[in-house]
């Protein structure tokens, strides 16, 4: 990787995946004592009533187990809770200052316009996603992706997408080589998904995700405990 990323004090590494625990508030406790992650991301469209100003508390919370904490108010089009954008704003907004990296959709371009340079005034990480629900676009679709997010100021993008079989596996692959000096993290759903978290990773991946209640995607994630143990099976440090 050309470049030193870091999400708080955690320093990224193509050689050696970092692993994000995920959740929302009902899994609060679980993200604080998931065992094996080396980040954490709160999912505040999951929150029963997610409020701004109840999110620096949540925050704080995890961010006192001292793991860097990734905030995510995922858009309902790509896999969220439907809420409305100006309650999507607002949570960025309280949350900034508490967490170590943000997630915004490449697609939610206002949004992310506001917010990346706010987040790098305030020394975070900023992290751009894409998730295709329903199949895997072809490698040249998914690399224009990667040069949207970075035109939009991205440290770090990140490609999710829904893997039926290998061929679809194989084209996240590819695009994990072909980026992995450009800050990529790939991911996928779908029957190929929790394969994908151990074979995107030992390609480049700089992330991969579990979960530690309730899967925070539609299918593929496995379970924290499960997913540190494969990797230090298989990709020891």
């Amino acid at each position: 990787m050309a470049r030193r990323l870091a999400i708080g004090s955690v320093q990224l590494s193509d050689r050696a995946p970092r692993i994000v625990a995920a959740g929302g508030e009902a899994d609060l406790e679980a993200l604080v004592g998931a065992a094996g992650a080396d980040l954490i991301e709160l999912r505040a469209d999951l929150c029963e009533d997610p409020r701004p100003e109840t999110l620096p508390a949540l925050l704080a919370r995890l961010g006192a187990c001292g793991r860097p904490v990734i905030l995510t108010a995922r858009a309902a089009a790509e896999g969220g809770r439907p809420l409305e954008e100006a309650r999507r704003r607002a949570l960025y907004a309280a949350g900034l200052p508490h967490a170590d990296a943000i997630d915004v959709e490449i697609a939610s371009t206002a949004l992310a316009a506001d917010l990346v340079p706010q987040a790098h005034a305030a020394g975070k990480t900023v992290m751009l996603s894409a998730h295709a629900l329903h199949a895997t676009p072809p490698a040249a679709a998914l690399l224009g992706l990667v040069d949207r997010a970075e035109a939009l100021g991205a440290d770090l993008t990140k490609l999710v997408t829904h893997a039926r079989n290998l061929g679809d596996l194989r084209v996240l692959l590819e695009v994990t080589l072909v980026a992995r000096a450009r800050g990529i993290v790939t991911l996928a759903t779908g029957p190929a998904g929790p394969l994908s978290r151990v074979v995107l990773p030992a390609a480049g991946s700089l992330l991969t995700y579990g979960h530690v209640g309730r899967p925070t995607a539609p299918s593929g994630q496995l379970p924290i405990a499960e997913l540190a143990a494969l990797l230090r099976r298989l990709l020891p440090p």
